[in-house]
Protein backbone atom coordinates (compact mmCIF):
# COMPACT_ATOMS: atom_id res chain seq x y z
CA UNK A 1 0.00 0.00 0.00
CA UNK A 2 1.46 3.79 -0.76
CA UNK A 3 2.15 5.62 2.35
CA UNK A 4 -0.46 8.55 2.29
CA UNK A 5 -0.18 10.81 5.58
CA UNK A 6 -2.59 11.57 7.37
CA UNK A 7 -5.55 14.63 6.53
CA UNK A 8 -8.13 16.55 8.76
CA UNK A 9 -10.54 16.99 5.28
CA UNK A 10 -10.08 13.58 4.05
CA UNK A 11 -9.73 11.36 7.09
CA UNK A 12 -6.31 9.58 5.17
CA UNK A 13 -2.72 10.28 5.71
CA UNK A 14 -1.84 13.57 3.96
CA UNK A 15 0.44 15.46 6.65
CA UNK A 16 -1.42 18.50 8.22
CA UNK A 17 0.00 21.75 7.18
CA UNK A 18 -2.72 24.03 6.34
CA UNK A 19 -2.98 26.12 10.10
CA UNK A 20 -6.66 27.06 9.40
CA UNK A 21 -8.15 23.84 8.97
CA UNK A 22 -10.16 23.15 12.39
CA UNK A 23 -8.42 20.77 14.68
CA UNK A 24 -10.18 16.75 13.97
CA UNK A 25 -12.11 16.05 17.53
CA UNK A 26 -11.23 12.49 16.37
CA UNK A 27 -7.43 12.79 15.95
CA UNK A 28 -6.76 11.88 19.88
CA UNK A 29 -3.00 12.85 20.55
CA UNK A 30 -0.54 11.83 23.53
CA UNK A 31 2.44 13.31 24.66
CA UNK A 32 4.96 10.71 25.49
CA UNK A 33 8.32 11.64 27.43
CA UNK A 34 11.32 10.46 29.43
CA UNK A 35 14.46 8.32 29.31
CA UNK A 36 15.31 5.25 27.39
CA UNK A 37 12.66 3.04 28.24
CA UNK A 38 10.99 5.47 26.89
CA UNK A 39 12.47 5.62 23.15
CA UNK A 40 13.10 2.27 23.53
CA UNK A 41 16.05 0.02 23.17
CA UNK A 42 14.37 -3.48 21.40
CA UNK A 43 14.70 -4.30 17.51
CA UNK A 44 11.49 -3.99 15.46
CA UNK A 45 9.97 -7.04 15.10
CA UNK A 46 7.99 -8.00 11.70
CA UNK A 47 4.34 -7.37 13.42
CA UNK A 48 5.38 -4.02 15.01
CA UNK A 49 6.80 -2.68 11.58
CA UNK A 50 3.21 -3.00 10.07
CA UNK A 51 2.12 -0.09 9.37
CA UNK A 52 -1.58 0.94 11.33
CA UNK A 53 -3.67 3.02 9.39
CA UNK A 54 -4.90 5.16 12.47
CA UNK A 55 -1.90 5.26 14.24
CA UNK A 56 0.54 8.24 13.80
CA UNK A 57 2.98 10.40 14.81
CA UNK A 58 4.18 14.18 15.08
CA UNK A 59 7.47 13.61 14.05
CA UNK A 60 9.95 15.34 16.29
CA UNK A 61 12.79 14.68 14.49
CA UNK A 62 14.08 14.37 10.69
CA UNK A 63 14.75 11.36 9.27
CA UNK A 64 14.76 11.14 5.41
CA UNK A 65 15.07 7.53 5.28
CA UNK A 66 11.62 6.71 6.96
CA UNK A 67 9.96 9.70 4.84
CA UNK A 68 9.72 12.27 7.72
CA UNK A 69 11.20 15.46 6.45
CA UNK A 70 9.35 18.00 8.26
CA UNK A 71 9.50 18.60 12.36
CA UNK A 72 5.84 18.86 13.41
CA UNK A 73 3.80 16.70 10.66
CA UNK A 74 1.95 14.01 10.82
CA UNK A 75 3.54 10.46 9.45
CA UNK A 76 2.83 6.96 9.91
CA UNK A 77 3.36 5.28 13.52
CA UNK A 78 6.53 2.90 12.49
CA UNK A 79 9.46 1.87 14.43
CA UNK A 80 11.39 3.91 15.53
CA UNK A 81 8.71 6.79 16.76
CA UNK A 82 11.59 8.79 18.59
CA UNK A 83 14.65 8.88 16.33
CA UNK A 84 15.69 7.73 12.65
CA UNK A 85 16.13 4.19 14.06
CA UNK A 86 14.52 0.28 14.38
CA UNK A 87 13.47 -0.10 17.59
CA UNK A 88 10.36 -0.06 19.81
CA UNK A 89 9.54 1.68 22.89
CA UNK A 90 6.55 1.39 25.32
CA UNK A 91 4.70 4.12 23.02
CA UNK A 92 4.46 1.75 20.10
CA UNK A 93 1.98 -0.83 21.20
CA UNK A 94 0.24 1.71 23.88
CA UNK A 95 -0.69 3.63 20.06
CA UNK A 96 -1.67 0.81 18.31
CA UNK A 97 -3.77 -0.71 21.22
CA UNK A 98 -5.33 2.27 21.78
CA UNK A 99 -6.44 2.02 17.68
CA UNK A 100 -7.82 -1.25 17.84
CA UNK A 101 -9.81 -0.13 21.11
CA UNK A 102 -11.30 2.62 19.46
CA UNK A 103 -12.01 2.24 15.81
CA UNK A 104 -13.65 5.63 15.56
CA UNK A 105 -10.90 7.39 16.32
CA UNK A 106 -7.32 8.31 15.19
CA UNK A 107 -3.98 8.04 17.53
CA UNK A 108 -1.33 10.19 17.45
CA UNK A 109 1.88 10.40 19.51
CA UNK A 110 4.25 12.98 20.41
CA UNK A 111 7.78 11.33 20.88
CA UNK A 112 10.31 13.14 23.08
CA UNK A 113 12.80 10.63 24.63
CA UNK A 114 16.58 11.25 25.81
CA UNK A 115 18.41 8.35 27.13
CA UNK A 116 20.32 8.59 30.11
CA UNK A 117 18.18 11.88 31.15
CA UNK A 118 17.53 12.63 34.75
CA UNK A 119 13.75 14.44 35.35
CA UNK A 120 15.84 17.76 35.25
CA UNK A 121 15.99 17.85 31.56
CA UNK A 122 12.37 17.80 31.07
CA UNK A 123 11.97 20.94 33.83
CA UNK A 124 11.89 24.41 32.11
CA UNK A 125 13.66 25.69 35.03
CA UNK A 126 16.26 23.12 35.73
CA UNK A 127 16.84 21.51 31.95
CA UNK A 128 20.08 24.46 31.37
CA UNK A 129 22.33 24.26 34.45
CA UNK A 130 21.36 19.95 33.90
CA UNK A 131 23.14 20.10 30.71
CA UNK A 132 25.44 22.59 31.37
CA UNK A 133 27.54 19.91 34.07
CA UNK A 134 26.47 16.85 31.55
CA UNK A 135 28.37 14.47 29.26
CA UNK A 136 28.67 15.63 25.96
CA UNK A 137 27.07 12.71 24.78
CA UNK A 138 23.39 13.17 26.62
CA UNK A 139 24.06 17.39 25.46
CA UNK A 140 24.36 15.76 21.45
CA UNK A 141 21.26 13.29 21.98
CA UNK A 142 19.03 16.18 24.13
CA UNK A 143 20.10 18.75 20.81
CA UNK A 144 18.63 15.98 18.60
CA UNK A 145 15.34 17.60 19.32
CA UNK A 146 16.02 21.14 19.88
CA UNK A 147 19.55 22.92 18.91
CA UNK A 148 20.14 24.31 22.30
CA UNK A 149 19.08 21.30 24.24
CA UNK A 150 15.79 23.10 25.71
CA UNK A 151 13.65 19.58 25.74
CA UNK A 152 10.77 20.97 27.50
CA UNK A 153 10.53 23.63 24.88
CA UNK A 154 10.69 21.52 22.25
CA UNK A 155 7.58 19.38 23.35
CA UNK A 156 5.94 22.40 23.74
CA UNK A 157 6.60 23.40 20.32
CA UNK A 158 5.27 19.92 18.99
CA UNK A 159 2.43 20.39 21.01
CA UNK A 160 0.93 22.90 19.66
CA UNK A 161 1.77 21.64 16.17
CA UNK A 162 -0.13 18.75 17.22
CA UNK A 163 -3.13 20.93 18.50
CA UNK A 164 -3.86 22.64 15.19
CA UNK A 165 -4.47 19.08 13.75
CA UNK A 166 -5.79 17.31 16.85
CA UNK A 167 -7.12 17.17 20.65
CA UNK A 168 -4.19 15.92 22.77
CA UNK A 169 -6.21 13.59 25.09
CA UNK A 170 -3.37 12.37 27.74
CA UNK A 171 0.24 11.90 28.19
CA UNK A 172 2.40 8.83 28.58
CA UNK A 173 5.88 9.13 30.77
CA UNK A 174 8.60 6.59 31.84
CA UNK A 175 11.23 8.06 33.34
CA UNK A 176 13.37 6.94 36.93
CA UNK A 177 16.49 5.12 36.55
CA UNK A 178 18.80 7.80 36.25
CA UNK A 179 17.05 9.28 39.42
CA UNK A 180 16.77 6.32 42.06
CA UNK A 181 18.68 8.93 44.76
CA UNK A 182 16.47 12.06 44.07
CA UNK A 183 13.87 12.47 47.06
CA UNK A 184 12.61 15.60 44.92
CA UNK A 185 11.86 13.00 41.75
CA UNK A 186 8.00 12.94 42.14
CA UNK A 187 7.28 16.67 42.67
CA UNK A 188 9.45 17.54 39.65
CA UNK A 189 7.60 14.91 37.50
CA UNK A 190 4.28 16.52 38.25
CA UNK A 191 5.94 19.87 37.81
CA UNK A 192 6.66 18.78 34.47
CA UNK A 193 3.33 18.12 33.72
CA UNK A 194 1.81 20.65 34.76
CA UNK A 195 4.19 23.20 33.48
CA UNK A 196 2.87 21.67 29.68
CA UNK A 197 0.07 21.85 30.15
CA UNK A 198 -0.46 25.15 30.84
CA UNK A 199 1.52 26.12 28.17
CA UNK A 200 -0.72 24.34 26.18
CA UNK A 201 -4.01 25.64 28.22
CA UNK A 202 -4.39 22.10 29.28
CA UNK A 203 -5.50 21.45 32.80
CA UNK A 204 -4.90 18.04 34.54
CA UNK A 205 -8.14 16.97 35.67
CA UNK A 206 -8.73 16.62 32.01
CA UNK A 207 -5.79 14.82 30.84
CA UNK A 208 -4.77 11.56 32.03
CA UNK A 209 -0.93 11.10 33.20
CA UNK A 210 0.10 7.44 33.08
CA UNK A 211 3.49 6.23 34.18
CA UNK A 212 5.27 3.22 33.73
CA UNK A 213 7.18 0.85 36.20
CA UNK A 214 10.67 0.27 35.28
CA UNK A 215 12.42 -3.07 35.06
CA UNK A 216 11.56 -5.21 38.61
CA UNK A 217 14.68 -7.58 37.67
CA UNK A 218 16.58 -4.29 37.02
CA UNK A 219 19.20 -1.99 39.06
CA UNK A 220 16.69 0.66 39.77
CA UNK A 221 13.13 -0.55 40.73
CA UNK A 222 11.11 1.24 43.37
CA UNK A 223 7.50 2.01 44.09
CA UNK A 224 7.68 5.91 43.44
CA UNK A 225 6.05 5.40 40.15
CA UNK A 226 2.90 3.60 42.02
CA UNK A 227 2.65 6.20 44.33
CA UNK A 228 2.96 9.04 41.91
CA UNK A 229 -1.29 9.33 42.26
CA UNK A 230 -0.21 10.63 46.01
CA UNK A 231 1.44 13.61 44.64
CA UNK A 232 -0.42 13.92 41.04
CA UNK A 233 -4.28 13.93 40.39
CA UNK A 234 -5.34 11.95 37.63
CA UNK A 235 -2.46 9.83 37.46
CA UNK A 236 -2.03 5.87 36.86
CA UNK A 237 0.70 3.56 36.29
CA UNK A 238 1.31 0.59 34.00
CA UNK A 239 3.06 -2.28 36.17
CA UNK A 240 6.18 -4.01 34.98
CA UNK A 241 5.20 -7.26 37.08
CA UNK A 242 6.49 -10.64 35.39
CA UNK A 243 8.51 -8.40 32.54
CA UNK A 244 11.67 -9.39 31.49
CA UNK A 245 14.90 -7.57 30.80
CA UNK A 246 16.80 -7.52 27.55
CA UNK A 247 19.37 -9.73 28.50
CA UNK A 248 22.57 -7.25 28.03
CA UNK A 249 21.81 -4.65 30.85
CA UNK A 250 20.03 -3.97 33.75
CA UNK A 251 17.85 -1.06 33.07
CA UNK A 252 15.57 -2.02 29.89
CA UNK A 253 12.99 -3.91 29.07
CA UNK A 254 12.87 -7.00 26.41
CA UNK A 255 11.27 -6.60 23.00
CA UNK A 256 8.47 -8.87 24.65
CA UNK A 257 7.91 -6.69 27.49
CA UNK A 258 8.03 -3.68 25.47
CA UNK A 259 4.92 -5.09 23.65
CA UNK A 260 2.99 -6.20 27.11
CA UNK A 261 3.63 -2.82 28.81
CA UNK A 262 2.73 -0.79 26.25
CA UNK A 263 -0.44 -2.60 25.73
CA UNK A 264 -0.61 -2.08 30.20
CA UNK A 265 -0.16 1.75 29.37
CA UNK A 266 -3.07 1.46 27.02
CA UNK A 267 -5.61 -0.43 29.78
CA UNK A 268 -5.05 2.63 32.38
CA UNK A 269 -5.52 5.15 29.40
CA UNK A 270 -8.68 3.52 28.71
CA UNK A 271 -9.69 3.24 32.08
CA UNK A 272 -9.36 6.87 32.83
CA UNK A 273 -10.99 7.66 29.55
CA UNK A 274 -13.78 5.28 30.15
CA UNK A 275 -13.21 3.48 26.91
CA UNK A 276 -12.75 -0.36 27.52
CA UNK A 277 -9.57 -2.15 25.81
CA UNK A 278 -10.33 -4.41 22.65
CA UNK A 279 -9.94 -8.12 23.14
CA UNK A 280 -7.75 -9.20 19.82
CA UNK A 281 -8.58 -11.85 17.81
CA UNK A 282 -6.60 -13.77 15.20
CA UNK A 283 -7.56 -14.25 11.69
CA UNK A 284 -9.25 -17.75 10.40
CA UNK A 285 -9.77 -18.96 7.27
CA UNK A 286 -12.48 -18.08 5.30
CA UNK A 287 -13.94 -21.35 5.01
CA UNK A 288 -13.49 -22.40 7.91
CA UNK A 289 -10.40 -24.62 7.47
CA UNK A 290 -7.06 -24.46 6.09
CA UNK A 291 -6.18 -24.82 2.53
CA UNK A 292 -4.46 -27.74 1.58
CA UNK A 293 -1.07 -28.05 0.01
CA UNK A 294 -0.66 -29.94 -1.99
CA UNK A 295 -3.52 -28.10 -3.12
CA UNK A 296 -5.28 -25.26 -4.90
CA UNK A 297 -5.63 -22.18 -3.01
CA UNK A 298 -8.66 -19.49 -4.76
CA UNK A 299 -7.19 -16.29 -4.58
CA UNK A 300 -10.75 -14.75 -3.55
CA UNK A 301 -10.56 -17.19 -0.70
CA UNK A 302 -8.30 -15.06 1.39
CA UNK A 303 -8.41 -15.10 5.54
CA UNK A 304 -11.51 -13.44 7.07
CA UNK A 305 -9.26 -10.72 9.33
CA UNK A 306 -8.92 -10.53 13.14
CA UNK A 307 -9.44 -7.80 15.70
CA UNK A 308 -6.23 -6.18 16.97
CA UNK A 309 -2.92 -5.03 15.38
CA UNK A 310 -1.02 -7.70 13.27
CA UNK A 311 -4.46 -9.79 12.82
CA UNK A 312 -4.94 -8.39 9.48
CA UNK A 313 -5.59 -10.56 6.26
CA UNK A 314 -5.30 -8.11 3.94
CA UNK A 315 -3.63 -4.76 2.75
CA UNK A 316 -5.66 -2.72 0.39
CA UNK A 317 -4.28 0.44 -1.04
CA UNK A 318 -7.90 1.83 -0.55
CA UNK A 319 -11.08 0.79 1.04
CA UNK A 320 -12.97 1.35 -2.54
CA UNK A 321 -14.06 -2.12 -3.96
CA UNK A 322 -12.73 -1.84 -7.83
CA UNK A 323 -14.05 -4.80 -8.73
CA UNK A 324 -17.62 -6.21 -10.44
CA UNK A 325 -18.44 -9.03 -8.14
CA UNK A 326 -20.82 -9.31 -5.19
CA UNK A 327 -18.38 -11.79 -3.88
CA UNK A 328 -16.95 -10.47 -0.59
CA UNK A 329 -18.03 -7.05 -1.03
CA UNK A 330 -17.49 -5.68 2.09
CA UNK A 331 -13.99 -6.37 2.63
CA UNK A 332 -12.68 -3.48 0.20
CA UNK A 333 -10.52 -6.01 -2.18
CA UNK A 334 -11.22 -5.64 -5.63
CA UNK A 335 -12.66 -8.93 -6.94
CA UNK A 336 -13.65 -9.64 -10.80
CA UNK A 337 -15.71 -11.88 -12.23
CA UNK A 338 -13.85 -13.27 -15.26
CA UNK A 339 -16.90 -16.17 -16.49
CA UNK A 340 -16.93 -18.66 -13.94
CA UNK A 341 -14.35 -17.93 -11.70
CA UNK A 342 -13.53 -14.90 -9.42
CA UNK A 343 -10.26 -13.34 -9.56
CA UNK A 344 -8.33 -10.86 -7.51
CA UNK A 345 -7.72 -7.95 -9.84
CA UNK A 346 -6.82 -4.16 -9.44
CA UNK A 347 -3.32 -5.14 -7.91
CA UNK A 348 -1.29 -2.56 -6.73
CA UNK A 349 2.27 -2.87 -5.81
CA UNK A 350 2.92 -3.26 -1.71
CA UNK A 351 -0.23 -4.59 -1.08
CA UNK A 352 -1.35 -8.14 0.01
CA UNK A 353 -3.91 -11.11 1.06
CA UNK A 354 -2.88 -13.69 3.31
CA UNK A 355 -3.98 -17.25 3.62
CA UNK A 356 -4.29 -20.91 6.62
CA UNK A 357 -2.21 -23.32 5.18
CA UNK A 358 -1.82 -26.83 6.09
CA UNK A 359 1.32 -28.31 4.52
CA UNK A 360 0.69 -32.32 4.84
CA UNK A 361 4.70 -33.05 4.68
CA UNK A 362 8.00 -31.21 4.31
CA UNK A 363 9.92 -30.49 1.27
CA UNK A 364 10.24 -29.25 -2.15
CA UNK A 365 6.78 -28.24 -4.09
CA UNK A 366 6.16 -26.49 -7.06
CA UNK A 367 3.71 -23.52 -7.32
CA UNK A 368 2.17 -22.59 -10.49
CA UNK A 369 -0.02 -19.18 -9.88
CA UNK A 370 -2.63 -17.97 -12.98
CA UNK A 371 -2.20 -14.74 -13.72
CA UNK A 372 -2.78 -12.83 -16.43
CA UNK A 373 -1.27 -8.35 -16.72
CA UNK A 374 -1.31 -6.03 -19.68
CA UNK A 375 1.80 -4.62 -18.31
CA UNK A 376 5.26 -5.78 -18.31
CA UNK A 377 6.26 -4.55 -14.79
CA UNK A 378 3.91 -6.70 -12.93
CA UNK A 379 5.10 -9.06 -10.26
CA UNK A 380 4.73 -10.93 -7.20
CA UNK A 381 5.99 -13.06 -4.38
CA UNK A 382 5.06 -15.11 -1.62
CA UNK A 383 5.84 -15.77 2.05
CA UNK A 384 5.16 -18.20 5.20
CA UNK A 385 5.19 -16.84 8.33
CA UNK A 386 6.91 -13.48 7.60
CA UNK A 387 9.96 -15.26 5.49
CA UNK A 388 9.38 -15.09 1.87
CA UNK A 389 9.63 -18.44 -0.31
CA UNK A 390 10.01 -17.15 -3.54
CA UNK A 391 11.74 -14.30 -5.07
CA UNK A 392 9.54 -11.70 -7.35
CA UNK A 393 7.76 -13.17 -10.01
CA UNK A 394 7.43 -11.18 -13.10
CA UNK A 395 4.20 -12.03 -14.39
CA UNK A 396 3.92 -11.95 -18.28
CA UNK A 397 2.22 -9.70 -21.06
CA UNK A 398 -0.72 -10.17 -22.37
CA UNK A 399 -0.75 -9.74 -26.43
CA UNK A 400 -3.43 -7.06 -26.74
CA UNK A 401 -4.36 -3.21 -25.31
CA UNK A 402 -5.45 -4.01 -21.98
CA UNK A 403 -6.19 -7.54 -22.16
CA UNK A 404 -6.58 -8.76 -18.83
CA UNK A 405 -8.53 -12.10 -19.84
CA UNK A 406 -6.25 -14.24 -20.90
CA UNK A 407 -4.19 -15.90 -18.10
CA UNK A 408 -1.07 -17.76 -17.98
CA UNK A 409 0.90 -19.77 -15.31
CA UNK A 410 4.28 -18.74 -13.94
CA UNK A 411 6.00 -20.99 -11.62
CA UNK A 412 8.63 -21.32 -8.96
CA UNK A 413 9.66 -23.98 -6.59
CA UNK A 414 9.55 -23.77 -2.99
CA UNK A 415 10.43 -25.22 -0.14
CA UNK A 416 7.28 -25.86 2.71
CA UNK A 417 7.52 -27.41 6.20
CA UNK A 418 4.53 -29.20 7.43
CA UNK A 419 2.27 -28.29 9.95
CA UNK A 420 -0.15 -25.32 9.78
CA UNK A 421 1.32 -21.48 8.89
CA UNK A 422 -0.21 -18.33 7.15
CA UNK A 423 0.84 -17.93 3.57
CA UNK A 424 1.48 -14.08 2.04
CA UNK A 425 0.99 -12.90 -1.54
CA UNK A 426 2.61 -9.65 -1.69
CA UNK A 427 1.92 -7.49 -4.91
CA UNK A 428 5.60 -6.22 -5.87
CA UNK A 429 4.55 -4.63 -9.21
CA UNK A 430 1.19 -3.07 -9.83
CA UNK A 431 -1.81 -3.78 -12.49
CA UNK A 432 -2.07 -7.89 -12.73
CA UNK A 433 -4.92 -10.14 -11.76
CA UNK A 434 -4.84 -13.71 -10.30
CA UNK A 435 -7.33 -16.62 -9.91
CA UNK A 436 -5.12 -19.35 -8.52
CA UNK A 437 -1.99 -20.61 -6.76
CA UNK A 438 -1.60 -24.47 -6.67
CA UNK A 439 0.99 -25.87 -4.87
CA UNK A 440 2.36 -29.65 -6.68
CA UNK A 441 4.77 -31.97 -5.12
CA UNK A 442 7.69 -32.93 -7.87
CA UNK A 443 6.15 -35.84 -8.95
CA UNK A 444 2.52 -34.34 -9.13
CA UNK A 445 0.96 -33.58 -12.65
CA UNK A 446 0.21 -29.01 -13.35
CA UNK A 447 -3.33 -28.63 -11.45
CA UNK A 448 -6.00 -30.62 -13.34
CA UNK A 449 -8.07 -28.94 -16.20
CA UNK A 450 -11.61 -28.32 -15.03
CA UNK A 451 -14.12 -30.42 -16.12
CA UNK A 452 -15.62 -29.98 -19.79
CA UNK A 453 -17.66 -32.24 -21.97
CA UNK A 454 -14.90 -35.17 -23.57
CA UNK A 455 -14.78 -37.83 -26.11
CA UNK A 456 -11.93 -40.76 -26.49
CA UNK A 457 -9.67 -40.42 -29.61
CA UNK A 458 -7.89 -42.95 -31.33
CA UNK A 459 -4.70 -42.20 -29.43
CA UNK A 460 -6.10 -43.22 -25.71
CA UNK A 461 -6.28 -39.50 -24.74
CA UNK A 462 -9.32 -37.79 -23.68
CA UNK A 463 -9.62 -34.14 -24.62
CA UNK A 464 -12.43 -31.42 -23.71
CA UNK A 465 -14.41 -30.73 -26.44
CA UNK A 466 -16.99 -27.81 -26.88
CA UNK A 467 -20.05 -28.85 -27.69
CA UNK A 468 -21.93 -28.24 -31.10
CA UNK A 469 -18.95 -25.84 -31.72
CA UNK A 470 -17.83 -25.88 -35.44
CA UNK A 471 -16.27 -22.05 -35.77
CA UNK A 472 -12.52 -21.37 -35.33
CA UNK A 473 -11.93 -20.78 -31.92
CA UNK A 474 -8.57 -19.02 -30.56
CA UNK A 475 -6.54 -20.89 -27.82
CA UNK A 476 -3.43 -19.72 -25.92
CA UNK A 477 -0.72 -22.69 -26.22
CA UNK A 478 1.70 -23.50 -22.95
CA UNK A 479 3.73 -25.87 -22.16
CA UNK A 480 2.98 -27.63 -19.12
CA UNK A 481 5.19 -25.67 -17.37
CA UNK A 482 2.99 -22.92 -17.99
CA UNK A 483 5.16 -20.94 -20.89
CA UNK A 484 3.36 -19.06 -23.43
CA UNK A 485 4.51 -20.55 -26.35
CA UNK A 486 2.09 -18.90 -28.78
CA UNK A 487 -1.53 -18.91 -30.19
CA UNK A 488 -3.78 -21.56 -32.68
CA UNK A 489 -7.21 -21.67 -34.14
CA UNK A 490 -8.92 -24.81 -34.06
CA UNK A 491 -12.08 -25.89 -35.62
CA UNK A 492 -14.78 -27.65 -33.18
CA UNK A 493 -12.22 -29.97 -31.37
CA UNK A 494 -9.29 -30.85 -33.77
CA UNK A 495 -7.21 -29.64 -31.56
CA UNK A 496 -4.19 -31.81 -32.62
CA UNK A 497 -4.54 -30.86 -36.53
CA UNK A 498 -4.52 -27.00 -35.45
CA UNK A 499 -1.36 -27.50 -33.83
CA UNK A 500 0.34 -29.45 -36.41
CA UNK A 501 -1.15 -27.00 -39.09
CA UNK A 502 0.54 -24.17 -36.69
CA UNK A 503 3.98 -26.09 -36.72
CA UNK A 504 3.97 -27.62 -33.24
CA UNK A 505 6.13 -30.38 -32.85
CA UNK A 506 5.58 -33.46 -31.18
CA UNK A 507 4.72 -32.70 -27.33
CA UNK A 508 2.32 -32.29 -25.09
CA UNK A 509 0.66 -29.05 -24.73
CA UNK A 510 -2.32 -26.87 -22.64
CA UNK A 511 -4.51 -25.08 -24.62
CA UNK A 512 -7.02 -22.48 -23.26
CA UNK A 513 -9.53 -20.09 -24.77
CA UNK A 514 -10.73 -16.88 -23.68
CA UNK A 515 -13.67 -18.27 -22.61
CA UNK A 516 -11.72 -20.45 -20.23
CA UNK A 517 -11.97 -23.60 -21.73
CA UNK A 518 -8.66 -25.36 -21.68
CA UNK A 519 -7.39 -28.85 -23.03
CA UNK A 520 -4.36 -30.94 -22.54
CA UNK A 521 -3.65 -32.29 -25.94
CA UNK A 522 -0.49 -34.54 -27.03
CA UNK A 523 0.90 -34.60 -30.83
CA UNK A 524 2.61 -37.52 -31.62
Amino acid sequence: MKKQFFSILAGLGLAASVASAAPDPNFHIYLAYGQSNMGGTADAQASDKVEHPRFKIIASQKCSGKGRNTLGEVYPAVPSLFNCGNTISVADWFGRTMADSMPDVTIGIVPVAVGGASIKLFDKDQYASYLSTAESWLQNYAKEYEPSGNVPQAIIDLAKKAQEVGVIKGIIFHQGETDGGYSDWPKIVKKTRDDFLSALGMSSDSVPFVAGELLRTGCCYSDRVSKLSNTMDNTYFASSEGLEGNGVDRYHFGHDAYVTIGKRYAEQMLKAINRAPVVPEPQTPFKGEAASIPGKIEMEDFDIPGVGSGNDSYKENDSKNNGDSDYRKDTGVDLYQKGDKIVVGYNQEGEWLEYTVKVAETGEYNMYASVASANNTSSFKLSMDGKDITESIAVPKNEGENNYDDFSKVTAKVNLTEGEHILRFTVTGSWMDIDYITFALPDDPIDPVPPVDSVETGDGITRGVALNSTALKDYRVFNMMGKVLGSVNVAGGAYETGLKSAGYDKGVYLLQSADGIKQIVRLK
